[in-house]
């Protein structure tokens, strides 16, 4: 007979940060679906070393391109996940967007927001930075 010494008090190990930012956009896109607007690509990535990465492009009823980054901090410290959007992570998500919009035969208007998820909830901010 096998003991069963180990499973009984034997705890999962915690979620990987790929599943927490996978369960965040998950939860992003359906609050932003749930506002209207359409998803067009998720992860898109540029090829290459250093490039960019952007969650979410979405396509609003108007229109607007718009470029999403997701964000989830379990805590509020250093202004949680909306401020760690830094100068650097918006240079990538630009160049990103950049790339992104080489295949698209006409221009549309575009924009670049921030959803962060925090433990008080969901939170939009609409054209959170500009392409500077």
């Amino acid at each position: 007979m096998q003991s069963r010494k180990g499973f009984l008090g034997a705890q999962a190990a915690p979620p990987s940060s790929k599943k927490i930012g996978d369960a965040a956009e998950d939860e992003a896109l359906q609050f932003l679906q749930d506002r209207g607007l359409r998803l067009l690509t998720r992860n898109y990535r540029t090829p290459g070393r250093g490039g960019g990465e952007i969650d979410l492009v979405m396509r609003e009823s108007d229109g607007t391109l718009v470029f999403v980054e997701v964000r989830k901090r379990l805590r509020s410290d250093h202004g949680g996940g909306a401020a760690s959007v830094g100068w650097v992570k918006q240079k990538r998500i630009v160049r990103a967007a950049q790339h992104y919009l080489l295949g698209v035969s006409r221009l549309p208007p575009c924009r670049f927001d921030v959803v962060h998820i925090d433990s008080t909830g969901v939170h939009w901010l609409p054209a959170a930075f500009a392409a500077t």
